[in-house]
């Protein structure tokens, strides 16, 4: 480790005056009542699945259908396909549900782009080579039989808790997507289609005729296609009175998660597949369970003047509670009220009197953690409440001793026997359940993480529970025995390498891991040099999710190289000359608002399936970055000494 402070090429007073710009930027987006939301975007699939709703409805807003469109042809790859994330390889679901939404909103099929779109999805092999979800959604517009998608019986919910394929063992995003998803299956219902616009052209194969809707590439994917198979016979002769049950569990399930304005879940998919269900099962429109989940809805669009797109969800905890650590860092005088105010705003989400689904593993454990959206209370997260609590303690422990003291107990108890920790869940790992059919690309489950059980690990030891208490002990070896053969950690919920590296190595340093000394900390470090860009930034993008995409980078990007520098200097590398030309990048990469622009997708939802663009990130993580280095570069200053 090198002792030597190198700085960057620029002088304290012009470091100082990047740190003072981008703090007066976040300090002006603040809300009025405390907290921040920035924009949260997911690509061409959500906005599609919007347009494809309301003509499943029939309730057209012509006005923002043709804004959506304007956001889908811009966000068409030049192949004519739609990627998963922003300069991603075009994929087949993004393409045909695009391609569906732009001719359901009037696009003519023989139009350029259209044209385009057709032939690249022929090229990816049809739409019949779509996910279940995917098909699922085509089902019910009649473009592909049902038989196209995996039984899914809704009996599902009456099977004991014992049962190998219990819907509490899946995670918590599939459960609140599957429920009302049951319903329509066991229903059948059509989509009103207005229209009647189909995509026919999009298969190779005629859908009635296509014998390969489904695949297995395992010995547990055949074994569930086989089960798939018997279920496909045995169907027809289920009860009656046993499928109405059934139905009344799902219906009471999604009725009393329904989150009020927030919807089912407070994510799109969910909320959608229940406006759906609830059609289908004779709800009124005017029925007041319907009207608030399709307002839900309308809270998710992002428009503009000239184009629109619909978020997969809000982000509001998680963008105030890190816009919190980055004026933490920076410790501007104005940005003293703004943190009280923020952590104030915080305080008041923490949830402490719902039960959620996390209760079917922890009965005996009492609420108190926060979620990630406005409210979701029968969803909050673990990495939420561990960055929000990590905030609080650090601006003012004894003030909001009460709030920590219920985050410990949510959080020690959400500890997994493996010593980490998942996100929504506490030992989520049924491996077996990601061979099932409905399984897209390895989805359905929430297994402890190592970027979650860092900053659980990270906030505790801030908390005062030291290395040797058992929860921080495992926490700790279960880091160590993740690590990557490269020195690197996987990360789960951002992008992905660097992501997964930074949050550990932060977690070792608040652990008071030695630098000089522990092997995991060089062998971590030595990562983050190689895979530092000639630039001097760092990026990955999604295809590193993919073991043939490893080490895969479009561009260097602010957030990304932030992330690596906050994570060198975790590992006592403040003054290393790797760090003053991540630093020297942030500095010369800024625009001319002395600010960051990043289009790259650096989050992610569920790796190889559904990628996320945090508007927020590109300001927090440069500000926390370059505010952590002013500090350090401070004498006698050589480590950060917080898990965040």
């Amino acid at each position: 480790m090198t002792t030597t402070h190198v700085r960057p090429d620029v002088s304290p007073a012009f470091l100082e005056s990047a740190v003072r710009t981008a703090e007066r930027a976040l300090l002006e987006r603040q809300r009025d009542d405390g907290h921040w939301v920035f924009e949260l975007e997911a690509g061409a699939t959500v906005p599609s699945e919007y347009v494809m709703l309301e003509h499943y409805l029939d309730e057209i807003d012509p006005a923002l259908e043709t804004k959506i469109g304007a956001y889908l042809r811009r966000t068409q790859n030049p192949d004519g396909g739609w990627p998963l994330f922003h300069g991603g390889q075009s994929e087949i679901s993004a393409t045909v549900k695009a391609y569906y939404a732009l001719k359901l909103a009037g696009d003519a099929p023989d139009a350029p782009h259209m044209r385009r779109a057709r032939e690249r999805a022929l090229a990816l092999g049809g739409a019949a080579r779509c996910t279940p979800f995917t098909l699922a959604g085509l089902a019910l517009f009649g473009q592909v039989p049902w038989h196209a998608i995996p039984v899914a019986p809704v009996e599902l919910l009456l099977l004991p808790r014992w049962f190998p394929i219990h819907i509490d063992r899946f995670a918590a995003w599939t459960r609140s997507v599957l429920v009302p998803l049951l319903i329509l299956t066991a229903l059948h219902p059509r989509a009103r289609n207005p229209r009647d616009e189909g995509i026919r052209e999009l298969f190779v194969t005629p859908p009635e005729r296509e014998s390969g809707y489904m695949r297995a590439d395992s010995p547990a994917g055949r074994l569930f296609l086989a089960l798939d198979a018997a279920l496909r016979k045995a169907e027809p002769y289920f009860s009656k009175s046993l499928r109405r049950r059934a139905i009344a569990r799902a219906v009471a399930f999604t009725t009393a998660r329904l989150n009020g304005d927030d919807g089912l879940g407070a994510i799109f998919p969910a909320v959608a597949n229940s406006v759906m269900a609830l059609d289908a099962l004779g709800y009124p429109p005017e029925h007041p369970e319907l009207v608030s989940a399709k307002r839900a809805l309308r809270k998710l669009l992002v428009l503009r003047d000239d184009e629109a797109f619909c978020q997969p969800c809000v982000s509001p905890v998680w963008d105030t509670s890190l816009a919190v650590h980055a004026l933490l860092e920076s410790g501007g005088d104005d940005a003293r009220a703004a943190i009280a105010r923020a952590n104030a705003w915080l305080a008041e989400r923490q949830v402490l009197d719902t039960i959620g689904d996390w209760a079917a593993r922890r009965p005996r454990l009492r609420p108190g953690g926060w979620p990630f959206q406005y409210r979701n209370a029968h969803y909050p997260d673990v990495d939420d409440t561990a960055v929000v609590a990590m905030a609080l303690a650090r601006e003012d422990a004894a003030r909001h001793r009460t709030a920590l003291e219920r985050a410990d107990e949510w959080l020690l108890g959400m500890q997994s026997r493996n010593g980490g920790w998942g996100a929504y869940d506490a030992d989520n790992t049924h491996a077996y359940l990601n061979a099932i059919p409905f399984a897209d690309r390895g989805s359905l489950l929430d297994p402890p993480t190592e970027d979650v059980s860092a900053r659980c690990i990270g906030y505790l030891v801030q908390r005062g529970y030291g290395r040797a208490h058992p929860s921080v002990a495992r926490g700790l070896e279960y880091l160590r025995r993740t690590q990557q053969p490269d020195g690197s950690w996987f990360g789960r919920w951002g992008t992905n390498y660097v992501y997964g590296t930074w949050s550990a190595l932060n977690a070792l340093a608040a652990a008071g891991e030695n630098a000089s000394n522990s092997a995991a900390v060089r062998r971590a470090v030595d990562f983050l040099r190689r895979a530092q860009r000639s630039d001097g930034g760092w990026g990955e993008d999604g295809r590193t999710y993919w073991s043939e995409g490893r080490g895969s980078c479009q561009a260097s990007t602010a957030s990304q190289t932030s992330w690596a520098l906050l994570g060198l200097m975790a590992g006592g590398e403040a003054g290393t000359p790797a760090v003053a030309r991540g630093v020297r990048f942030l500095l010369e990469a800024r625009n001319a608002s002395g600010l960051w622009d990043e289009d790259w997708f650096t989050a992610v939802g569920v790796p190889r399936f559904f990628y996320l663009r945090y508007d927020g990130y590109r300001l927090f993580f440069p500000l926390m970055a370059l505010a952590r280095y002013r500090n350090l570069m401070q004498p006698g200053q050589t480590r950060g000494t917080y898990g965040f």
